[in-house]
């Protein structure tokens, strides 16, 4: 009996699976996040395949980042799906809220996009990559598959590249961010719209062609929808102010059922990433949530 209930139990979660798998966009959405990608710098750089993917779909150059424009603030606001006063991060590395955020899920965290797609589709395979160890402390850890770090990209510039070709092929996951923490680095060293910035830019597009064909290799191309975006820009050396250099970032959105429609002139914000890939996913949003799905670029 114990087994024949087993059983039964496996049947039901795999109809579940299909019946939610049915009412997404898109079986799969890889997400590549660039810290400091300060949208400015897009028409100036050497970024073929980035360019490629703005042709092949939709995107803004003007998302504005919240304040204050830093790191561990608006990753949070990209995944969280609200602003710092809602989820309480308020300082660049921010690892527990400052502020108490307004509500919590059960493991104690402001709810994110990873924390409703277990609750919602707890089947899903999802993952978070990076090379700033304070994004771990931002999308709720205890609500994915799989997270880890690229400990080694200085010696290694391509590490977190490699981990994300064999995750996508070992695991072809529902939802993927990968998250680069270089060209920030290179602003903060070489300062922001300079010839080192650009070529780090140009070195990372290389890396997002990488990830691409990989999602090709996988058997998951055609049922994947890729976005870019970053957490802010930045002027000179420093970032964190209020000048657009710094606030103004790309989101670009590519792939199943997204339409090819070039530039989009509705106001995005950082929050509105994570509504609209709750968008993609059928998801309900939390009532925290302040985000809105950019629904126009969806065929």
């Amino acid at each position: 009996m114990k087994k024949i209930i087993f059983l039964l139990s496996l049947f039901v979660c795999a109809v579940g699976a299909k019946l939610s798998a049915a009412t997404w966009k898109a079986e799969h959405v890889v997400m590549i996040a660039l810290d400091g990608w300060g949208a400015y710098s897009v028409p100036k750089a050497d970024i073929p395949t980035i360019k490629a993917l703005m042709d092949n779909g939709c995107y803004t150059l003007k998302k504005r980042s919240v304040l204050p424009s830093s790191s561990a603030i608006n990753w949070a606001s990209m995944f969280n799906g609200a602003g710092t006063e809602m989820h309480g991060y308020t300082e660049w590395g921010s690892r527990t809220p400052e502020i108490p955020s307004m509500v919590v899920n059960e493991h104690g965290i402001f709810p994110t996009i990873y924390s409703i797609m277990q609750e919602q589709c707890p089947e899903a395979e999802t993952g978070c990559l990076y090379e700033w160890d304070g994004i771990k402390y931002l999308v709720d850890t205890l609500a994915i598959s799989y997270y880890a770090q690229a400990t080694g990209y200085d010696k290694k510039p391509d590490e977190l590249c490699c981990m994300a070709e064999e995750y996508i092929k070992d695991k072809k996951p529902a939802f993927l961010a990968v998250c680069f923490d270089q060209l920030d680095h290179t602003g903060h060293a070489d300062g922001h719209d300079t010839p080192g910035y650009y070529k780090k830019l140009k070195e990372l597009d290389t890396y997002v062609g990488r990830i691409i064909e990989a999602i090709k290799q996988a058997g998951m191309y055609e049922n994947t929808i890729i976005i870019m975006t970053a957490d802010h820009g930045g002027i000179d050396k420093g970032h964190g102010g209020k000048t657009l250099m710094e606030m103004e970032i790309p989101f670009i959105i590519a792939g199943k059922g997204v339409k090819k429609g070039g530039e989009f002139t509705e106001c995005m914000m950082q929050f509105d990433t994570a509504a609209t890939i709750a968008y993609i996913f059928g998801l309900k949003q939390p009532q925290a949530w302040i985000g809105r799905p950019m629904v126009q670029v969806f065929e």
